[in-house]
Protein backbone atom coordinates (compact mmCIF):
# COMPACT_ATOMS: atom_id res chain seq x y z
CA UNK A 1 0.00 0.00 0.00
CA UNK A 2 1.29 3.07 -1.06
CA UNK A 3 1.68 5.80 1.68
CA UNK A 4 2.68 8.92 -0.20
CA UNK A 5 2.02 8.54 -4.33
CA UNK A 6 -1.36 7.19 -6.56
CA UNK A 7 -1.79 6.20 -9.46
CA UNK A 8 -4.45 8.23 -12.16
CA UNK A 9 -5.62 5.06 -13.75
CA UNK A 10 -9.22 5.82 -13.67
CA UNK A 11 -10.29 2.78 -11.67
CA UNK A 12 -11.30 5.33 -9.07
CA UNK A 13 -11.38 8.88 -7.86
CA UNK A 14 -9.43 9.95 -5.09
CA UNK A 15 -10.08 12.49 -2.91
CA UNK A 16 -9.31 15.96 -4.10
CA UNK A 17 -7.72 17.35 -1.00
CA UNK A 18 -4.93 14.29 -0.82
CA UNK A 19 -4.50 14.49 -4.82
CA UNK A 20 -4.74 18.32 -6.35
CA UNK A 21 -7.44 19.43 -8.44
CA UNK A 22 -5.03 18.81 -11.30
CA UNK A 23 -4.64 15.37 -10.78
CA UNK A 24 -8.11 14.91 -10.01
CA UNK A 25 -9.08 16.07 -12.80
CA UNK A 26 -6.69 13.73 -15.18
CA UNK A 27 -8.77 10.64 -12.98
CA UNK A 28 -12.05 12.30 -13.61
CA UNK A 29 -11.07 12.32 -17.58
CA UNK A 30 -9.55 8.86 -17.27
CA UNK A 31 -12.80 7.38 -15.85
CA UNK A 32 -14.97 8.99 -19.09
CA UNK A 33 -12.89 7.38 -21.46
CA UNK A 34 -11.23 10.57 -22.76
CA UNK A 35 -7.34 10.39 -24.31
CA UNK A 36 -5.57 11.56 -20.96
CA UNK A 37 -1.45 10.77 -20.94
CA UNK A 38 -1.21 8.34 -18.06
CA UNK A 39 -0.15 9.89 -15.09
CA UNK A 40 0.94 9.28 -11.33
CA UNK A 41 0.52 11.83 -8.40
CA UNK A 42 2.66 12.53 -5.59
CA UNK A 43 0.07 13.50 -2.86
CA UNK A 44 0.02 16.74 -0.49
CA UNK A 45 0.05 14.10 2.32
CA UNK A 46 4.30 14.05 0.99
CA UNK A 47 4.33 17.70 0.25
CA UNK A 48 2.91 18.76 3.86
CA UNK A 49 5.47 15.92 5.21
CA UNK A 50 8.51 17.13 3.41
CA UNK A 51 7.49 20.88 4.58
CA UNK A 52 7.46 19.75 7.63
CA UNK A 53 10.87 17.89 7.85
CA UNK A 54 12.52 19.96 4.98
CA UNK A 55 14.09 16.54 2.93
CA UNK A 56 11.66 14.13 0.97
CA UNK A 57 10.11 11.66 3.45
CA UNK A 58 10.93 7.88 4.03
CA UNK A 59 9.99 5.64 1.15
CA UNK A 60 8.77 8.64 -1.53
CA UNK A 61 11.88 7.93 -3.31
CA UNK A 62 10.58 4.44 -4.30
CA UNK A 63 7.04 5.07 -4.57
CA UNK A 64 7.98 7.42 -7.00
CA UNK A 65 10.13 4.94 -8.67
CA UNK A 66 7.81 2.41 -8.77
CA UNK A 67 4.91 4.90 -10.58
CA UNK A 68 8.05 5.52 -13.12
CA UNK A 69 7.59 1.64 -13.88
CA UNK A 70 3.67 1.74 -14.37
CA UNK A 71 4.25 4.28 -16.46
CA UNK A 72 7.01 2.75 -18.68
CA UNK A 73 4.88 -0.49 -18.96
CA UNK A 74 1.45 2.01 -19.73
CA UNK A 75 3.56 3.86 -22.67
CA UNK A 76 6.03 0.98 -24.08
CA UNK A 77 9.11 3.64 -23.36
CA UNK A 78 11.84 4.05 -21.18
CA UNK A 79 12.67 6.94 -18.69
CA UNK A 80 16.34 7.54 -19.17
CA UNK A 81 17.24 4.92 -21.27
CA UNK A 82 16.44 2.95 -24.60
CA UNK A 83 15.85 3.81 -28.03
CA UNK A 84 12.11 5.09 -26.93
CA UNK A 85 12.54 7.30 -24.28
CA UNK A 86 9.79 8.54 -21.69
CA UNK A 87 9.81 11.88 -21.09
CA UNK A 88 7.57 13.75 -18.02
CA UNK A 89 5.83 16.43 -16.91
CA UNK A 90 6.15 17.42 -13.55
CA UNK A 91 3.53 19.44 -12.45
CA UNK A 92 1.82 21.42 -9.46
CA UNK A 93 -1.83 20.97 -8.06
CA UNK A 94 -3.44 21.93 -5.23
CA UNK A 95 -7.06 21.17 -4.31
CA UNK A 96 -8.34 24.56 -4.65
CA UNK A 97 -7.18 25.94 -8.10
CA UNK A 98 -4.02 28.74 -8.20
CA UNK A 99 -4.03 29.55 -11.75
CA UNK A 100 -0.27 31.01 -12.45
CA UNK A 101 1.04 30.58 -9.15
CA UNK A 102 3.22 27.57 -8.37
CA UNK A 103 5.20 25.82 -11.20
CA UNK A 104 5.85 22.99 -13.68
CA UNK A 105 8.96 21.09 -15.41
CA UNK A 106 8.58 19.66 -19.05
CA UNK A 107 9.93 17.31 -20.88
CA UNK A 108 12.21 16.04 -18.27
CA UNK A 109 14.15 12.89 -18.92
CA UNK A 110 15.75 14.18 -21.88
CA UNK A 111 19.64 14.42 -22.04
CA UNK A 112 22.50 13.99 -24.85
CA UNK A 113 21.54 10.73 -25.65
CA UNK A 114 17.92 11.28 -25.02
CA UNK A 115 17.80 13.56 -27.94
CA UNK A 116 19.44 11.24 -30.48
CA UNK A 117 17.21 8.50 -29.50
CA UNK A 118 14.20 11.17 -29.96
CA UNK A 119 15.44 12.47 -32.95
CA UNK A 120 16.04 9.07 -34.77
CA UNK A 121 12.66 7.65 -33.48
CA UNK A 122 10.70 11.01 -35.43
CA UNK A 123 13.15 11.73 -37.55
CA UNK A 124 12.67 15.39 -36.77
CA UNK A 125 16.08 16.69 -35.26
CA UNK A 126 15.34 19.96 -34.51
CA UNK A 127 12.19 18.77 -32.78
CA UNK A 128 14.71 16.87 -30.98
CA UNK A 129 16.89 19.80 -30.18
CA UNK A 130 14.16 22.43 -29.45
CA UNK A 131 12.75 19.93 -26.62
CA UNK A 132 16.06 19.31 -25.00
CA UNK A 133 16.42 22.94 -24.75
CA UNK A 134 13.19 23.68 -23.61
CA UNK A 135 13.99 21.62 -21.05
CA UNK A 136 16.85 22.87 -19.79
CA UNK A 137 14.95 26.63 -20.07
CA UNK A 138 12.79 25.37 -16.97
CA UNK A 139 14.75 23.21 -15.01
CA UNK A 140 16.98 26.51 -14.52
CA UNK A 141 14.60 28.24 -14.09
CA UNK A 142 12.06 26.43 -11.67
CA UNK A 143 14.48 24.09 -10.19
CA UNK A 144 18.03 26.11 -10.10
CA UNK A 145 15.74 29.73 -9.61
CA UNK A 146 17.97 30.67 -12.62
CA UNK A 147 15.85 32.20 -15.00
CA UNK A 148 17.41 32.27 -18.75
CA UNK A 149 17.27 32.35 -22.19
CA UNK A 150 19.48 29.73 -24.31
CA UNK A 151 19.92 30.48 -28.52
CA UNK A 152 18.89 27.99 -30.14
CA UNK A 153 21.63 27.92 -32.30
CA UNK A 154 23.53 26.49 -29.67
CA UNK A 155 24.52 22.69 -28.40
CA UNK A 156 23.28 21.40 -25.74
CA UNK A 157 27.22 21.48 -24.37
CA UNK A 158 27.19 25.16 -24.23
CA UNK A 159 23.92 25.44 -23.05
CA UNK A 160 24.96 23.53 -19.92
CA UNK A 161 27.86 25.09 -19.23
CA UNK A 162 25.71 28.63 -20.02
CA UNK A 163 23.36 27.20 -16.42
CA UNK A 164 25.88 24.58 -15.07
CA UNK A 165 24.56 22.27 -11.95
CA UNK A 166 21.79 20.32 -14.15
CA UNK A 167 22.37 17.20 -12.48
CA UNK A 168 23.76 14.71 -15.50
CA UNK A 169 21.00 11.55 -14.33
CA UNK A 170 17.70 11.99 -15.18
CA UNK A 171 16.23 10.25 -11.65
CA UNK A 172 18.02 13.14 -9.71
CA UNK A 173 16.68 16.28 -12.32
CA UNK A 174 13.27 13.61 -11.02
CA UNK A 175 13.65 14.42 -7.86
CA UNK A 176 14.91 18.38 -7.94
CA UNK A 177 11.96 19.03 -10.18
CA UNK A 178 9.54 17.01 -7.37
CA UNK A 179 11.75 19.53 -4.54
CA UNK A 180 10.95 22.40 -6.79
CA UNK A 181 7.32 22.39 -6.83
CA UNK A 182 6.64 21.33 -3.48
CA UNK A 183 8.77 24.58 -2.48
CA UNK A 184 6.74 26.70 -4.67
CA UNK A 185 3.73 25.92 -2.23
CA UNK A 186 5.74 28.85 0.06
CA UNK A 187 6.59 31.10 -2.98
CA UNK A 188 5.88 34.56 -2.33
CA UNK A 189 3.67 34.80 -5.07
CA UNK A 190 1.42 31.85 -3.78
CA UNK A 191 1.08 32.93 -0.46
CA UNK A 192 0.12 35.95 -1.66
CA UNK A 193 -2.59 34.84 -4.05
CA UNK A 194 -3.81 32.74 -1.16
CA UNK A 195 -4.12 35.16 1.55
CA UNK A 196 -6.57 37.68 -1.05
CA UNK A 197 -8.47 34.51 -1.77
CA UNK A 198 -8.79 33.20 1.51
CA UNK A 199 -6.97 29.74 1.07
CA UNK A 200 -5.79 27.81 3.75
CA UNK A 201 -1.77 27.80 4.04
CA UNK A 202 -1.79 24.25 5.13
CA UNK A 203 -3.36 22.06 2.39
CA UNK A 204 -0.10 21.79 0.43
CA UNK A 205 0.40 20.48 -3.28
CA UNK A 206 0.44 17.21 -5.12
CA UNK A 207 2.57 16.96 -7.95
CA UNK A 208 1.27 15.24 -11.24
CA UNK A 209 3.51 13.07 -13.02
CA UNK A 210 2.50 12.62 -16.27
CA UNK A 211 3.58 11.27 -19.36
CA UNK A 212 4.11 14.00 -22.11
CA UNK A 213 2.81 14.48 -25.54
CA UNK A 214 4.60 17.04 -27.72
CA UNK A 215 2.58 20.10 -29.71
CA UNK A 216 5.54 21.22 -30.80
CA UNK A 217 6.15 18.12 -32.64
CA UNK A 218 4.92 18.83 -36.21
CA UNK A 219 3.04 20.85 -38.09
CA UNK A 220 -0.30 18.87 -36.93
CA UNK A 221 0.30 19.27 -33.58
CA UNK A 222 0.12 22.41 -31.16
CA UNK A 223 -1.40 23.25 -27.33
CA UNK A 224 -4.05 26.01 -26.07
CA UNK A 225 -6.62 26.12 -23.76
CA UNK A 226 -10.56 26.00 -24.16
CA UNK A 227 -13.08 27.26 -22.20
CA UNK A 228 -16.47 25.47 -22.47
CA UNK A 229 -18.46 29.03 -22.04
CA UNK A 230 -16.96 32.61 -22.87
CA UNK A 231 -15.52 33.68 -19.50
CA UNK A 232 -15.23 37.20 -20.04
CA UNK A 233 -18.89 37.73 -21.23
CA UNK A 234 -20.61 34.08 -20.76
CA UNK A 235 -21.92 33.42 -23.94
CA UNK A 236 -22.71 29.64 -24.03
CA UNK A 237 -20.45 28.74 -26.99
CA UNK A 238 -16.41 27.36 -26.70
CA UNK A 239 -14.53 30.04 -26.28
CA UNK A 240 -10.18 29.80 -26.65
CA UNK A 241 -7.17 30.14 -27.82
CA UNK A 242 -4.59 27.50 -30.07
CA UNK A 243 -0.31 27.88 -30.50
CA UNK A 244 0.47 25.28 -33.72
CA UNK A 245 3.81 23.82 -33.14
CA UNK A 246 4.03 24.86 -29.19
CA UNK A 247 4.18 23.47 -25.89
CA UNK A 248 1.71 24.37 -22.76
CA UNK A 249 3.97 27.30 -21.32
CA UNK A 250 3.90 29.25 -24.79
CA UNK A 251 0.35 29.88 -24.11
CA UNK A 252 0.35 30.71 -20.71
CA UNK A 253 4.07 32.89 -20.65
CA UNK A 254 2.10 35.33 -22.58
CA UNK A 255 5.45 35.45 -25.13
CA UNK A 256 3.29 34.29 -28.17
CA UNK A 257 -0.02 35.67 -29.73
CA UNK A 258 -2.27 32.49 -30.40
CA UNK A 259 -4.63 32.11 -32.80
CA UNK A 260 -8.08 31.40 -33.02
CA UNK A 261 -10.26 28.29 -31.99
CA UNK A 262 -11.23 28.66 -35.86
CA UNK A 263 -7.73 28.77 -36.70
CA UNK A 264 -7.61 25.56 -34.79
CA UNK A 265 -10.85 23.91 -36.79
CA UNK A 266 -9.06 24.67 -40.21
CA UNK A 267 -5.39 23.31 -39.01
CA UNK A 268 -6.61 20.06 -37.04
CA UNK A 269 -10.24 19.65 -37.81
CA UNK A 270 -10.53 15.89 -36.25
CA UNK A 271 -9.20 17.21 -33.20
CA UNK A 272 -11.03 20.28 -33.21
CA UNK A 273 -14.31 18.35 -33.29
CA UNK A 274 -13.48 15.91 -30.34
CA UNK A 275 -12.14 18.90 -28.48
CA UNK A 276 -15.84 20.42 -28.26
CA UNK A 277 -17.10 16.85 -27.96
CA UNK A 278 -15.15 16.78 -24.26
CA UNK A 279 -15.65 20.01 -23.88
CA UNK A 280 -19.57 19.64 -23.86
CA UNK A 281 -19.31 16.07 -21.91
CA UNK A 282 -16.76 17.42 -19.22
CA UNK A 283 -19.26 20.84 -18.66
CA UNK A 284 -21.87 18.45 -18.31
CA UNK A 285 -20.51 16.40 -15.91
CA UNK A 286 -18.81 18.79 -13.54
CA UNK A 287 -21.83 20.96 -13.49
CA UNK A 288 -20.19 24.10 -14.30
CA UNK A 289 -18.29 26.08 -17.16
CA UNK A 290 -15.12 24.07 -17.62
CA UNK A 291 -10.99 25.51 -18.38
CA UNK A 292 -9.46 22.70 -20.54
CA UNK A 293 -5.76 22.73 -20.98
CA UNK A 294 -5.05 20.73 -24.51
CA UNK A 295 -2.31 19.67 -26.67
CA UNK A 296 -2.92 18.01 -30.12
CA UNK A 297 0.14 15.85 -31.32
CA UNK A 298 0.65 14.76 -34.67
CA UNK A 299 -3.68 15.27 -35.15
CA UNK A 300 -4.45 14.03 -32.44
CA UNK A 301 -6.05 15.20 -29.49
CA UNK A 302 -4.74 14.80 -25.66
CA UNK A 303 -6.42 16.24 -22.67
CA UNK A 304 -4.03 17.52 -19.47
CA UNK A 305 -6.53 19.46 -17.43
CA UNK A 306 -10.12 20.29 -16.80
CA UNK A 307 -11.41 22.55 -14.06
CA UNK A 308 -14.17 25.17 -13.20
CA UNK A 309 -12.74 28.51 -14.84
CA UNK A 310 -12.42 31.32 -13.39
CA UNK A 311 -14.60 34.03 -14.94
CA UNK A 312 -14.78 37.76 -15.30
CA UNK A 313 -18.02 39.45 -12.92
CA UNK A 314 -20.20 39.54 -15.87
CA UNK A 315 -19.54 35.60 -16.91
CA UNK A 316 -20.28 34.56 -13.51
CA UNK A 317 -23.42 36.48 -13.38
CA UNK A 318 -24.57 35.07 -16.75
CA UNK A 319 -23.58 31.45 -16.50
CA UNK A 320 -24.93 30.92 -13.33
CA UNK A 321 -28.86 32.08 -14.56
CA UNK A 322 -28.59 30.25 -17.60
CA UNK A 323 -27.33 27.46 -16.44
CA UNK A 324 -30.53 27.43 -14.22
CA UNK A 325 -32.37 28.03 -17.25
CA UNK A 326 -31.13 25.20 -18.93
CA UNK A 327 -31.79 22.91 -16.23
CA UNK A 328 -28.00 21.96 -15.12
CA UNK A 329 -27.91 23.92 -11.54
CA UNK A 330 -30.62 24.68 -8.94
CA UNK A 331 -30.62 28.45 -7.55
CA UNK A 332 -29.02 27.39 -4.87
CA UNK A 333 -25.96 26.70 -6.76
CA UNK A 334 -26.37 29.73 -9.03
CA UNK A 335 -25.79 31.70 -5.87
CA UNK A 336 -23.26 30.04 -4.26
CA UNK A 337 -21.24 30.77 -7.72
CA UNK A 338 -21.78 34.42 -7.87
CA UNK A 339 -19.78 36.31 -5.11
CA UNK A 340 -20.56 39.70 -3.41
CA UNK A 341 -17.34 41.05 -4.90
CA UNK A 342 -17.93 39.95 -8.31
CA UNK A 343 -21.35 41.85 -8.41
CA UNK A 344 -19.77 44.80 -6.44
CA UNK A 345 -17.08 44.96 -9.56
CA UNK A 346 -20.25 44.73 -12.04
CA UNK A 347 -21.88 48.00 -10.43
CA UNK A 348 -18.57 49.94 -10.62
CA UNK A 349 -18.57 52.60 -12.52
CA UNK A 350 -18.39 52.11 -16.57
CA UNK A 351 -17.87 54.55 -19.08
CA UNK A 352 -20.17 56.95 -19.79
CA UNK A 353 -22.47 57.39 -23.25
CA UNK A 354 -19.62 59.01 -25.79
CA UNK A 355 -17.49 59.51 -22.69
CA UNK A 356 -15.13 57.96 -25.23
CA UNK A 357 -16.24 60.01 -28.39
CA UNK A 358 -12.84 61.93 -29.36
CA UNK A 359 -10.63 60.51 -26.66
CA UNK A 360 -7.37 59.55 -27.35
CA UNK A 361 -6.84 55.59 -27.34
CA UNK A 362 -3.10 55.56 -26.26
CA UNK A 363 -2.92 51.50 -26.75
CA UNK A 364 -5.38 48.88 -28.07
CA UNK A 365 -4.94 45.04 -27.40
CA UNK A 366 -7.13 42.45 -26.94
CA UNK A 367 -9.85 42.61 -23.60
CA UNK A 368 -9.38 40.44 -21.23
CA UNK A 369 -11.23 40.99 -18.41
CA UNK A 370 -14.30 43.83 -19.02
CA UNK A 371 -14.37 47.17 -16.24
CA UNK A 372 -13.16 50.19 -16.60
CA UNK A 373 -10.93 51.99 -13.86
CA UNK A 374 -8.82 54.88 -13.73
CA UNK A 375 -5.15 55.76 -12.86
CA UNK A 376 -1.51 56.36 -13.08
CA UNK A 377 0.30 53.85 -15.22
CA UNK A 378 3.36 51.89 -13.20
CA UNK A 379 5.46 49.67 -15.30
CA UNK A 380 7.17 48.02 -12.03
CA UNK A 381 4.96 45.81 -9.74
CA UNK A 382 6.62 46.46 -6.42
CA UNK A 383 6.02 50.09 -7.29
CA UNK A 384 2.48 49.64 -8.09
CA UNK A 385 2.07 48.14 -4.47
CA UNK A 386 3.74 51.18 -2.68
CA UNK A 387 1.50 53.56 -4.53
CA UNK A 388 -1.41 51.29 -3.64
CA UNK A 389 -1.16 51.34 -0.54
CA UNK A 390 -0.41 55.42 -0.49
CA UNK A 391 -3.99 55.04 -1.25
CA UNK A 392 -2.97 56.55 -5.49
CA UNK A 393 -4.93 54.29 -7.98
CA UNK A 394 -2.40 52.87 -10.40
CA UNK A 395 -2.88 50.83 -13.27
CA UNK A 396 0.15 47.88 -13.84
CA UNK A 397 1.14 48.07 -17.09
CA UNK A 398 4.01 45.10 -18.14
CA UNK A 399 5.65 43.35 -21.14
CA UNK A 400 3.83 40.38 -19.51
CA UNK A 401 3.23 38.94 -16.33
CA UNK A 402 4.14 36.29 -14.72
CA UNK A 403 3.45 34.77 -11.04
CA UNK A 404 6.07 37.27 -9.61
CA UNK A 405 3.84 39.88 -10.79
CA UNK A 406 0.51 39.29 -8.27
CA UNK A 407 1.22 41.37 -5.35
CA UNK A 408 0.96 44.32 -7.92
CA UNK A 409 -1.75 42.97 -10.11
CA UNK A 410 -3.88 42.90 -6.59
CA UNK A 411 -2.73 46.59 -5.85
CA UNK A 412 -3.96 47.77 -8.92
CA UNK A 413 -6.90 48.92 -10.44
CA UNK A 414 -6.70 47.61 -13.91
CA UNK A 415 -3.68 45.31 -15.40
CA UNK A 416 -2.17 46.02 -19.25
CA UNK A 417 0.40 44.14 -21.30
CA UNK A 418 2.33 44.35 -24.41
CA UNK A 419 2.30 40.59 -24.74
CA UNK A 420 -0.35 37.92 -24.64
CA UNK A 421 -3.39 36.78 -25.64
CA UNK A 422 -6.93 36.23 -23.76
CA UNK A 423 -5.32 32.71 -21.87
CA UNK A 424 -1.99 34.43 -20.39
CA UNK A 425 -1.38 34.52 -17.11
CA UNK A 426 -2.49 38.49 -17.38
CA UNK A 427 -5.41 37.43 -18.63
CA UNK A 428 -6.51 34.42 -16.29
CA UNK A 429 -5.34 36.16 -12.90
CA UNK A 430 -7.43 39.45 -14.06
CA UNK A 431 -10.77 37.55 -14.06
CA UNK A 432 -9.44 35.84 -11.32
CA UNK A 433 -8.79 38.74 -9.20
CA UNK A 434 -11.75 41.11 -11.04
CA UNK A 435 -9.72 43.40 -12.45
CA UNK A 436 -10.36 45.14 -16.22
CA UNK A 437 -7.20 43.86 -18.18
CA UNK A 438 -6.11 44.54 -21.81
CA UNK A 439 -3.63 42.24 -23.32
CA UNK A 440 -1.48 42.00 -26.83
CA UNK A 441 -1.26 45.89 -26.97
CA UNK A 442 1.90 45.64 -28.87
CA UNK A 443 5.41 47.13 -28.13
CA UNK A 444 5.32 51.32 -26.60
CA UNK A 445 2.69 50.52 -23.95
CA UNK A 446 5.80 50.52 -21.32
CA UNK A 447 6.67 54.00 -22.51
CA UNK A 448 3.44 55.25 -20.89
CA UNK A 449 4.35 54.94 -17.48
CA UNK A 450 3.62 57.76 -15.63
CA UNK A 451 0.52 58.95 -17.24
CA UNK A 452 -3.06 58.75 -16.14
CA UNK A 453 -5.15 56.91 -18.18
CA UNK A 454 -8.43 55.43 -18.37
CA UNK A 455 -8.49 51.32 -19.16
CA UNK A 456 -11.87 49.32 -20.92
CA UNK A 457 -11.34 45.66 -20.11
CA UNK A 458 -14.41 45.14 -22.30
CA UNK A 459 -13.22 47.37 -25.72
CA UNK A 460 -9.40 46.42 -25.34
CA UNK A 461 -8.65 50.43 -25.32
CA UNK A 462 -6.69 52.41 -23.05
CA UNK A 463 -7.41 55.85 -23.37
CA UNK A 464 -4.93 59.41 -21.97
CA UNK A 465 -6.78 61.09 -19.04
CA UNK A 466 -9.58 60.48 -17.16
CA UNK A 467 -12.86 60.01 -18.76
CA UNK A 468 -16.65 60.13 -17.52
CA UNK A 469 -18.39 57.28 -15.96
CA UNK A 470 -21.91 55.79 -15.03
CA UNK A 471 -22.96 53.26 -12.41
CA UNK A 472 -24.86 50.80 -13.05
CA UNK A 473 -28.09 49.95 -11.62
CA UNK A 474 -28.97 46.38 -10.25
CA UNK A 475 -32.39 46.56 -11.04
CA UNK A 476 -32.43 47.44 -14.59
CA UNK A 477 -30.64 44.00 -15.29
CA UNK A 478 -32.41 41.31 -15.57
CA UNK A 479 -30.37 38.69 -14.38
CA UNK A 480 -28.95 40.21 -11.14
CA UNK A 481 -32.90 41.18 -10.52
CA UNK A 482 -33.15 37.65 -10.92
CA UNK A 483 -30.27 36.19 -8.57
CA UNK A 484 -31.79 39.00 -6.23
CA UNK A 485 -35.43 37.38 -5.93
CA UNK A 486 -33.62 33.84 -5.44
CA UNK A 487 -31.57 35.21 -2.31
CA UNK A 488 -34.64 37.06 -1.07
CA UNK A 489 -36.00 33.58 -1.08
CA UNK A 490 -33.58 32.30 0.95
CA UNK A 491 -31.50 35.17 3.32
CA UNK A 492 -31.44 34.62 6.68
CA UNK A 493 -31.61 38.19 7.26
CA UNK A 494 -33.50 40.94 5.64
CA UNK A 495 -31.62 43.53 3.24
CA UNK A 496 -33.38 46.08 1.96
CA UNK A 497 -33.16 49.13 0.21
CA UNK A 498 -33.40 52.76 1.86
CA UNK A 499 -36.94 53.54 0.08
CA UNK A 500 -38.20 50.00 1.48
CA UNK A 501 -37.40 50.62 4.76
CA UNK A 502 -37.58 52.87 8.23
CA UNK A 503 -34.21 53.56 9.20
CA UNK A 504 -34.49 55.57 12.55
CA UNK A 505 -33.31 52.20 14.61
CA UNK A 506 -30.78 51.29 12.58
CA UNK A 507 -26.75 51.81 13.24
CA UNK A 508 -25.42 54.72 10.20
CA UNK A 509 -22.62 52.56 9.30
CA UNK A 510 -21.02 54.98 6.99
CA UNK A 511 -20.65 57.62 9.94
CA UNK A 512 -18.88 55.19 12.52
CA UNK A 513 -16.64 54.43 8.99
CA UNK A 514 -15.90 58.19 9.01
CA UNK A 515 -15.18 58.00 12.68
CA UNK A 516 -12.77 55.05 13.27
CA UNK A 517 -11.69 51.41 12.08
CA UNK A 518 -12.93 48.68 10.31
CA UNK A 519 -11.96 46.84 14.21
CA UNK A 520 -13.23 49.53 15.61
CA UNK A 521 -16.71 49.03 13.78
CA UNK A 522 -17.40 45.54 15.20
CA UNK A 523 -17.66 46.48 18.35
CA UNK A 524 -19.83 49.44 17.49
CA UNK A 525 -22.53 47.30 15.91
CA UNK A 526 -22.04 44.82 18.56
CA UNK A 527 -25.97 44.70 20.68
CA UNK A 528 -27.51 46.20 17.62
CA UNK A 529 -30.18 44.43 15.23
CA UNK A 530 -30.10 47.25 12.42
CA UNK A 531 -27.53 48.82 9.97
CA UNK A 532 -27.77 51.38 7.54
CA UNK A 533 -25.04 53.24 5.00
CA UNK A 534 -23.78 52.69 1.41
CA UNK A 535 -20.60 50.83 3.22
CA UNK A 536 -23.01 47.72 3.67
CA UNK A 537 -22.65 47.45 -0.12
CA UNK A 538 -19.01 46.54 0.45
CA UNK A 539 -18.66 42.87 0.99
CA UNK A 540 -16.19 43.28 3.72
CA UNK A 541 -18.16 45.82 5.68
CA UNK A 542 -21.47 43.56 5.63
CA UNK A 543 -19.34 40.64 6.68
CA UNK A 544 -18.54 42.72 9.70
CA UNK A 545 -22.03 43.57 10.53
CA UNK A 546 -22.97 39.86 9.81
CA UNK A 547 -20.39 38.55 12.38
CA UNK A 548 -21.40 41.73 14.79
CA UNK A 549 -25.13 39.99 14.60
CA UNK A 550 -26.82 42.21 12.45
CA UNK A 551 -30.15 40.83 11.26
CA UNK A 552 -31.20 43.91 8.91
CA UNK A 553 -29.49 45.63 6.84
CA UNK A 554 -30.60 48.78 4.79
CA UNK A 555 -28.32 49.90 1.35
CA UNK A 556 -27.80 49.70 -1.71
CA UNK A 557 -27.33 47.65 -4.02
CA UNK A 558 -28.63 45.25 -2.19
CA UNK A 559 -27.47 42.41 -3.85
CA UNK A 560 -23.78 41.94 -2.10
CA UNK A 561 -25.13 42.24 1.03
CA UNK A 562 -27.28 39.06 0.07
CA UNK A 563 -24.46 36.98 -1.07
CA UNK A 564 -22.57 37.81 2.29
CA UNK A 565 -26.08 36.39 4.08
CA UNK A 566 -25.62 33.77 2.16
CA UNK A 567 -22.20 32.60 2.84
CA UNK A 568 -23.48 31.37 6.42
Amino acid sequence: MADWTLLLDGADLPDRALIGGKAWSVARMAALGLDVPPAFVITTKACLAYLERGEMPGGLEAEIAAGLDWLQRRTGRSFGAGDKRLLLSIRSGAAISMPGMMDTVLNLGIDDDGEAALAAETGLPAFARDTHRRFLELYSAIVLKQPVELEASESPAQWRAAIGEVPGAVHDQLLGAVRAVFDSWNTRRARRYREHNGIPHDMGTAVTVQAMVFGNLDDLSGTGVLFSRNPLQGDPAPYGEYLPRAQGEDVVSGKFTPLSLGAMQAHVPEAHAALIAASDMLERENGDVQDIEFTVQSGRLYLLQSRSAKRAPEAAVRIAVDMVGEGRIDAATALSRVSAEQVSTLLLPRLAPHAAEGAQVVAQGEGACPGVATGVLVADSDEAERRAAAGEAVILVRATTSPDDVHGMIAARAVVTEQGGSTSHAAVVSRALGRPCVVGTGSGALALAGQMVTVDGASGKVFAGALATQVPREDEDERLSRLIGWARERCPIEVLRPGDAASADAVDVDLLLAEGTHEQLASALAGHAAARGSGLANAEIARIARRAGITRMITEPVLPALLVALED
